[in-house]
């Protein structure tokens, strides 16, 4: 209807659509704002100005008033990007346990076929000479560890055939499984009585008869059972330490000339006093040390004590992170280092109860005396009484 001037009246026009700019909170179609139009129906500031702008380039809002710019998404209360949905505290501690447990659970499968196909069996006639043992985990368990240093023998050795086994290197019984922990050591001059041969040192028994006759005279001299037998090959053992990334020694000075030394093709070892990073040849040279250098007054003990300490650095080797990321190449080589008549499960049940059991001590079966045998060297004696506690204490352990 015309008003008094006779003009007829302007009317703005209020159309329901598509929100340029969505509501807060609000969805794009059905929850927006209403935008008001002129009379020809165009949206305020489409014209000269440009698209959605007034004259000062500004999106205009109700009355002309510019629109406050809209908050970006990583505003509070804004809602986060999918990714950071996905990725919560939780997640990643499950993707990291996960993560681990795969690495474990290869490397045990890597051990377990290199168990079968690269592990030496010992000889037949090992059999014959031992106990029936229970579960390495569960039950208790007494494992004969060897150490041959095959050598070429020497005619102060009697018996011993040249192109046969050599002398027995390092003698150990471990006690491991059902709740026991124990290491009893051996010092290879200790004097026994080998059947057919009369006084002999202990490791003369695997010159004559391998790790049969081995386990036959030691049972028989301390009177304990032995479930199984572990020989360490030391052709392969510098394999092993290589792959643990070396061993981390801490001992007295140390010099020593294996074969010969380097001069005769074989290997000089010297060692001051204190920590050292030992590579495979040299973490061999060492286990093998009989003559120190740096202290001719040392005698075999000293030599078993440097054993004992190296088998428990390398134990603390493999407890590190950098021994962890080395898993799969530990595992991968560490059957070919030893002879056992133990299978790749039985081997992994004993060394998961050693691991259990912690590091016990291990205790040195004590000489109490010395004696010259008929070709002349001189033996280690050890009385009965100190026989008697040795191995009471190795089996209750």
């Amino acid at each position: 209807m015309p008003d008094e001037s006779g003009r007829k009246p302007q009317y703005t026009r209020y159309r329901a659509g598509r929100a340029v700019l969505p509501a807060r909170g609000g969805a794009a179609t059905g929850g927006g704002r209403l935008l008001d139009e002129d009379a020809d129906g165009r949206l305020p500031g489409h014209g000269a100005g440009g698209a959605g702008e007034d004259a000062g380039g500004q999106l205009p809002g109700a009355g002309g008033t510019p629109r406050r710019p809209r908050p970006p998404l990583t505003a509070p209360g804004a809602r986060p990007s999918r990714w950071r949905q996905r990725i919560t505290p939780k997640r990643v501690a499950l993707g990291l346990l996960a993560l681990v447990v795969g690495w474990v659970v290869l490397s045990l499968a890597l051990f377990l076929v290199s168990s079968h196909f690269r592990r030496v069996s010992p000889p037949a006639n090992v059999a014959g000479e031992l106990e029936p043992a229970g579960f390495g985990l569960t039950s208790a368990n007494n494992i004969l560890v060897l150490g041959s240093d095959k050598r070429q023998q020497d005619s102060k050795e009697p018996g011993a055939d040249p192109n046969g086994p050599s002398r027995s290197d390092s003698i150990m019984l471990i006690r491991t499984g059902g709740d026991h922990a124990a290491r009893l050591s051996i010092p290879r001059d200790t004097v026994v009585e080998i059947p057919g041969h009369g006084l002999q040192k202990i490791n003369a028994a695997y010159a004559y008869g391998g790790p049969a006759e081995s386990i036959a005279v030691i049972k028989h001299y301390l009177g304990v059972p032995i479930n199984h037998v572990i020989e360490v090959n030391f052709e392969n053992f510098p394999e092993l330490v290589e792959a643990m990334g070396g061993i981390t020694y801490t001992g007295g000075c140390v010099v020593s000339y294996i074969d010969g030394g380097s001069a005769d093709g074989g290997f000089t070892l010297r060692l001051s006093a204190g920590t050292h990073q030992l590579d495979g040849r040299e973490a061999l040279a060492l286990a093998r040390t009989r003559e120190n250098r740096c202290a001719p007054q040392q005698t075999d003990l000293q030599r078993e004590e440097r054993q004992q300490k190296l088998l428990l650095d390398m134990k603390s080797q493999l407890l590190s992170f950098s021994s962890f990321l080395r898993l799969p190449l530990i595992a991968w080589n560490a059957p070919p280092t030893i002879i056992s008549d133990m299978s790749g499960p039985e081997l992994l049940a004993v060394f998961a109860a050693l691991e259990i059991g912690g590091s016990a001590p291990t205790h040195l079966l004590q000489p109490t005396g010395q004696i010259t045998l008929p070709d002349g060297e001189e033996g280690l004696t050890v009385s009965e009484a100190s026989k008697r506690t040795a191995v009471a204490r190795f089996m209750a352990g």
